[in-house]
């Protein structure tokens, strides 16, 4: 049996009528580039999710950058962030000419350690980007939110994984100032190119972010900032509004594949499946367990015709990129030794009984 780690196209032919119908809509209007298919997505994404404004954007990555330089973080500012997350999320703060600063993690659900960030404040500090990692909420973001409001700093979510999910019942990203969402076509809410979002229930941070993405203007010829061309296409907005129509139904799929994978792993001494928060719902972008001899078992489920990855095999402060920051292993001990024993198991909505149930025997397998 052969097992990808992820399997769009099996979701693309269960939709696939209608995408190419989504997509003509967009060919027959020439409405290419944001336009009234984009605009639709954004009301209807306002109104599922509970947020105010949304802005559709080229990528993810453009969102956090776009976060930043509405809030006018650049040369001199610090941002705090977690040491475990994709480089997208740290790599923007240098761009906009700020230093970033790493957090290690938290041990049950390797996001942020909430407990760690203050003692990392400065003068300096501006933001804080939290990053709801693997599809479930940060730990304890209450605190981190008295946090902010106690040194006056800004949160930006970074929700990339996480659609969604919920802390203590309202949706990620609605909680911060500002937040950003990726649809890169893996993710839960994927598209078929680039494209994502920042959202906010602030009016004003809102403006200037649908400002920025555009050129810097208010109205064509009218340039009130230097900004950046960002700005979703229709047909990916087209495309992503289609699929707000399922993502409910895939969500429930994905909780149940965590499930079975849950009662099938959880008596193996040799690894520990996921942890969940009690405040948090888990919308399983990624099915991660640790499992020691974590290489050894890849090599064995890629041999059995089983996909999996690593997310993340290095931490970011380890990267050559951030050398000059003279960090080492010592300062992040969970992240570092966390990053060793990771693994994700294959995780899509359209995985049938027998495949996770031959996932989860092959592990069994192994540690025989």
């Amino acid at each position: 049996m052969n097992i990808p780690f992820a399997d769009i196209k099996r979701q693309y032919n269960s939709i696939k009528t209608e995408v190419h119908q989504a997509i003509d809509e967009v060919l027959n209007d020439t409405a290419f580039i944001r336009g009234k298919y984009v605009a639709r997505f954004e009301e209807n994404f306002s109104k599922m999710y509970g947020v105010k404004n949304v802005i559709g954007v080229g990528n993810g990555t453009d969102a956090i950058y776009l976060a930043l330089r509405a809030l006018d973080i650049g040369p001199g500012d610090e941002v705090i962030t977690v040491c475990n997350s994709w480089i997208s999320t740290s790599e923007v703060i240098g761009q906009v000419g700020a230093n970033v600063k790493f957090i290690d993690i938290e041990p049950d659900n390797y996001n942020i350690d909430v407990n760690l960030i203050e003692k990392e404040i400065s003068k300096k500090t501006k933001a804080i980007i939290p990053v709801h990692l693997y599809g479930q909420p940060v730990k304890n973001f209450e605190k981190l939110v008295q946090i902010a409001k106690k040194h006056s700093l800004y949160i930006i979510e970074d929700c990339a994984q996480a659609v969604f999910s919920q802390y203590k019942g309202k949706n990620v990203g609605t909680i911060g100032d500002l937040a950003t969402i990726s649809f890169y076509p893996g993710k839960n809410l994927g598209a078929y190119g680039d494209a994502g979002v920042v959202i906010s229930n602030n009016d004003e941070l809102s403006k200037k972010v649908r400002m920025l993405a555009n050129h810097g203007q208010e109205k064509k010829h009218t340039h009130i900032y230097e900004g950046i061309n960002s700005r979703m296409d229709g047909i990916q907005g087209n495309i992503i509004n289609l699929k707000l129509n399922y993502i409910m139904e895939w969500t429930t799929r994905r909780q149940e594949i965590a499930k079975i994978y849950d009662h099938n792993l959880s008596d193996i001494e040799d690894i520990t499946i996921p942890k969940i928060d009690q405040n948090s719902t888990h919308v399983y972008h990624l099915y991660v367990i640790c499992a020691k001899k974590r290489n050894d078992l890849q090599s064995y489920l890629k041999n059995q015709g089983i996909g999996t990855a690593l997310h993340y095999p290095n931490i970011l402060p380890l990267l050559d990129c951030y050398k000059h920051l003279n960090l080492s292993v010592d300062d992040f001990s969970v992240g570092s030794r966390l990053s060793s024993e990771i693994l994700s198991l294959p995780m899509f909505p359209e995985m049938t009984q027998n495949e996770i149930e031959y996932v989860c025997d092959k592990i069994r397998e192994f540690y025989k």
